[in-house]
């Protein structure tokens, strides 16, 4: 733990700068200076402050836990190699160990935090029937277990659930061994012998992360900066690997490149140079720890040069350990643009901090979402009970970054979207009730207006991929509808109301720095006819529309302001003086559900949704301008469809170059970074990502497909 008194861990001796960490060269070796250490200290007491670290009966409390799971798999494997006939002495010596990996296995965990744990087993004990059947029933019938969660089809099979109430997910992978011996080498390539795939990204957390931990030149200062910027990314709304940001491997690698450029930089300047450089990046170069290697097993590695799918990746991080991956394949278009964003953010207050202009406090304000868009998707997930509500809950936010994606693929890339990794729960709802919600806006510097963003079969081809769970049970629905900021419901603001309002001068203000509009949105299922809604939310039957004079007259707008507004079948019909000065909302469902044996499929689940967004109208909603992308029906021809990615070329090793604009904008210029008053020069080969020569790659004109099934 980092005590707030001092620095936990002295300064790297001179020689451990002369080994290189990494695949370049270092930026700088330079050490901290007086300032820095003073920034340290502070940096660390506000951590200590924010309650990062957790106490040592509840450190004491987690190794008791892990000791008892790992006795619990010990038993579960002798009573299967018993039931299978095995002699006396291979019961006697069966065997399963519990590994650690994640924030827990780094040292980088907090309060509360879940612990990342893998099970090995032997060869004859599987994940299918062995793990997810008969260890899920043993774990089921034990008192300390609650809230058990088994995701088998998961990309990295799971089980999920609190022991005496610590948050636990465990992975299992049978390795070619009838013995597993206590003194297992996790590292060992030859354990991905003859093993699926699952299995090699179930063994590969605990290695990525042995491998983490001896590829950066001091531990200490790793794990503070660490855990200094998963605290900031989950402040500012960008941590959620399965919304399509970053989660903590990610951000793990990400700092452990930032601390192999400056070896014997303390915390406070590492996480200065973190928002300095990945500002700068130029993705999708990649980032690395150490360089790719290919191995005689024949397991596929990240290469664009040789796979395509990796050339639609937008932001890739590189594992470092065999079979070398990359662990943001979900990072899309917008999320990407979300996230380099609040780099910019990052440093700009680091620069400050850094000029004694601003306290570290600043660099954790948390990200209003709520008021950065004048439009937003809300996805209400609603189920009959709280269990019902977990598994249901589950399987939508993991296609909730399709949607995004099928957003950015049917407008081309002109309708940007921001979801939001954050869950709000409805407490007046008589069920089981969680929204998430998506902020949109048109793409920056497009000046087309007039025209719109049709999202119906979007959001009805979402709709169905959702309905498609296989574990489906009465009462699971999901509710897709349209809404302004003004129309935001009062749970998601944290002391249940709305903030106050800007001045109409500020909000001017604001709306001229604005260089694009939101443009017209469209988010309907099939457009020529009207469905009535059985029952809302609540459970109160809503059999009409509310009329668009009522709408109107709760805000009534000024007449120079340029926005959307959401317009229904119904209200396109009215008066221009109508459509140009209020709003209305109808709401469009499909109330049939596809059950098994049926020969046609029906969208169902009670999807609320919403029909049009025009650029006409309300002052808080200045600047959303419109392209036209209409939807010819519910269902939509993904194969072949763009997702408008354009990748550059590659080179090998990293690249230092950034634009011009970029690199003044951070104190770059010429090549030469600038920190502390003086200038470092970029090596050719710096740390600045690495390119694959774009002769031997794909064309930097080609356009990246990625299909959905």
């Amino acid at each position: 733990m980092v005590s707030s008194e001092g620095l936990s861990a002295p300064l790297p001796p001179p020689q451990a700068a002369t080994r290189q960490y990494g695949v370049t060269k270092p930026i700088s070796t330079a050490g901290p200076t007086e300032a820095d250490i003073q920034r340290t200290l502070e940096l660390e007491k506000f951590l200590v402050d924010a309650g990062l670290y957790e106490s040592k009966e509840d450190a004491d409390k987690r190794e008791e836990v892990l000791q008892r799971i790992g006795q619990i798999v010990k038993d579960w494997v002798k009573q299967l190699t018993r039931l299978r006939g095995y002699t006396d002495q291979m019961v006697e010596d069966a065997n399963a160990l519990i590994f650690t990996f994640g924030s827990y296995r780094l040292g980088v965990h907090g309060p509360g935090a879940d612990i990342d744990t893998l099970c090995v087993g032997p060869s004859y004990v599987n994940r299918e029937e062995d793990f997810f059947f008969i260890l899920h029933n043993i774990l089921a019938e034990m008192e300390e277990v609650t809230e058990l969660q088994p995701v088998p089809d998961a990309h990295v099979p799971v089980m999920k659930f609190k022991f005496d109430g610590i948050s636990i997910d465990l992975l299992y992978a049978s390795i070619s061994l009838l013995v597993v011996p206590e003194d297992l080498d996790i590292s060992d390539v030859s354990l991905l012998y003859d093993v699926d795939e699952p299995t090699v990204r179930s063994l590969n957390g605990c290695r990525v992360a042995d491998q983490i931990l001896k590829l950066v030149p001091n531990i200490e200062h790793f794990c503070t900066t660490l855990r200094c910027l998963k605290f900031w990314a989950k402040r500012r709304g960008v941590y959620s690997n399965v919304t399509g940001f970053l989660g903590g491997v990610n951000w793990a690698l990400l700092v452990a490149r930032v601390c192999q450029l400056y070896p014997n930089a303390v915390p406070s300047m590492l996480v200065s140079r973190f928002f300095r450089v990945y500002t700068q990046w130029r993705w999708p170069n990649p980032v690395m720890l150490c360089a790719i290697e290919e191995d005689e097993l024949g397991f596929s590695v990240w290469d664009p040069r040789k796979n395509p799918r990796d050339r639609t990746h937008h932001m890739p991080i590189i594992t470092p350990a065999y079979p070398c991956m990359n662990s943001s394949y979900n990072v899309s278009q917008s999320t990407l643009r979300v996230m380099v964003e609040q780099f910019r953010y990052g440093n700009n207050i680091c620069e400050e901090v850094e000029l004694n202009k601003a306290r570290w406090c600043a660099l954790f304000e948390p990200y209003l979402f709520f008021e950065s868009y004048k439009n937003y998707l809300q996805v209400d997930i609603v189920a009959a009970d709280v269990d019902d509500l977990r598994a249901w809950k589950g399987w939508v936010e993991s296609r909730l970054r399709q949607l995004t994606l099928m957003i950015e693929r049917d407008t081309l890339g002109m309708l940007q979207c921001h979801p939001y990794p954050h869950e709000y729960v409805d407490t007046n709802k008589q069920c089981a009730h969680s929204a998430f919600f998506m902020g949109l806006q048109r793409k920056q510097g497009e000046k087309t207006q007039g025209q719109q963003f049709d999202i119906r079969g979007t959001v009805d081809e979402f709709r169905h991929s959702i309905n498609m769970y296989l574990f489906w049970k009465p009462g699971m629905e999901i509710y897709v509808s349209h809404v302004r900021r003004r129309q935001l419901p009062p749970y998601v603001f944290p002391d249940g109301c709305k903030r106050p309002r800007p001045s109409r001068i500020m909000a001017q203000q604001q709306a001229d720095k604005l260089p694009y509009d939101d443009g017209e949105v469209s988010v309907t299922g099939s457009g020529e006819r009207h469905l009535k809604r059985k029952k809302d939310l609540d459970g109160v039957d809503v059999n009409q529309v509310m009329p668009l004079e009522k709408r109107q007259s709760l805000s009534p707008q000024p007449r120079d302001s340029v926005s959307p507004v959401i317009i229904s079948d119904k209200a396109s019909s009215a008066s221009p003086e109508q459509s140009d000065k209020g709003f209305s909302m109808e709401v469009v469902e499909s109330n049939k559900r596809t059950l098994l044996g049926e020969t046609e499929l029906e969208y169902a689940s009670n999807s609320s949704t919403i029909t049009n967004v025009t650029s006409k109208g309300s002052c808080d909603d200045a600047g959303f301008g419109s392209v036209a992308v209409s939807s010819e029906g519910n269902t939509r021809s993904v194969e072949g469809s763009s997702v408008g990615s354009n990748n550059p070329g590659y080179l090998q090793g990293d690249v230092c170059e950034a634009d011009s604009e970029s690199l003044s904008d951070n104190g770059c210029g010429n090549g030469n970074l600038q920190q502390d008053g003086s200038q470092e020069a970029l090596e050719p080969n710096a740390a600045f990502g690495m390119l694959l020569n774009s002769n031997k790659g794909v064309n930097s004109e080609q356009k990246a497909v990625i299909r959905h099934v």
